[in-house]
């Protein structure tokens, strides 16, 4: 780690952390002393790291005082149980669409009014998309992000867009709310999304909606690839593979409502 990486580092999450590392099985309810004395901060320190996190039911205050985990952990814990569940039956088709398509594959959802990536397959070309799982990209200047949009109810669309901040991340990305909407209508028509150079200079993805049992699209499953690869004529025979490809996917997500 280097020095400019250690002022990075917020040392108030740290203790907060090192104090939710304490609550063990043998021992599942703290006091403030005690945790004074266990971590080393002093009892104003402890109390204030205690006073926010129950705030955000990371910690429950019981009765007699004391601290316990709270239910937030429990419901964090659940999600990581859940994306683990479905990537273990996504890993694998994922994979084989990257091979036939020959393209980075990315299986995303909406969370926090943005697009989330729960799985990838990297392309096997010398060339990787700087996506990551577990990292967010905006909804308006993404593939995916305009697919979800495109079958939200009116109201979770509203919504949505209207906490959009419409950045500009290249001259090709839609910047107002009135062009994204004529957009939206045009993707939910054709059921793919297209985003040519919207969020980086080069590169070009294209979704398809992933639906549940009750044909409800709650997921996107989507290609990227450099403009000098991704050749637009071929789009029909992209979304053929993706659709090839999304019929085993859409087994993971066919009992869901919706992701959390």
């Amino acid at each position: 780690m280097t020095d400019s990486d250690d002022k990075k580092i917020n040392q108030s999450i740290i203790k907060a952390f090192k104090l939710l590392d304490v609550f063990t099985e043998e021992k599942k309810t703290w006091g403030v002393r005690e945790l004074a004395q266990k971590t080393g901060y002093n009892k104003s320190t402890v109390y204030r790291l205690l006073f926010t996190l129950s705030s955000l039911n990371i910690l429950h205050q019981n009765s007699n005082d004391k601290y316990s985990l709270g239910s937030k952990l429990f419901e964090l814990g659940n999600r990581v149980s859940i994306y683990k569940a479905i990537t273990n039956m996504t890993r694998t088709p994922l994979k084989h669409i990257a091979l036939d398509i020959q393209e980075t594959v990315l299986l995303s959802i909406l969370k926090e009014r943005q697009v989330f990536h729960i799985d990838k397959a990297d392309s096997l070309h010398g060339l990787k998309i700087n996506t990551s799982i577990g990292s967010y990209q905006p909804v308006h200047a993404t593939a995916s992000g305009k697919l979800l949009l495109s079958f939200l109810n009116i109201p979770e669309k509203e919504d949505i867009i209207d906490h959009t901040k419409f950045e500009p991340y290249t001259k090709s990305t839609i910047t107002s709310k009135s062009k994204l909407l004529a957009e939206l209508t045009k993707i939910k028509h054709q059921e793919y999304a297209l985003d040519i150079e919207e969020l980086e200079t080069g590169l070009v993805c294209i979704a398809i909606p992933v639906r549940n049992k009750k044909g409800h699209v709650i997921a996107s499953l989507s290609a990227s690839g450099p403009l000098s690869r991704f050749k637009m004529e071929n789009i029909t025979n992209y979304i053929t593979i993706l659709n090839k490809g999304m019929k085993d996917i859409e087994s993971a997500f066919y009992d869901f409502d919706k992701l959390p």
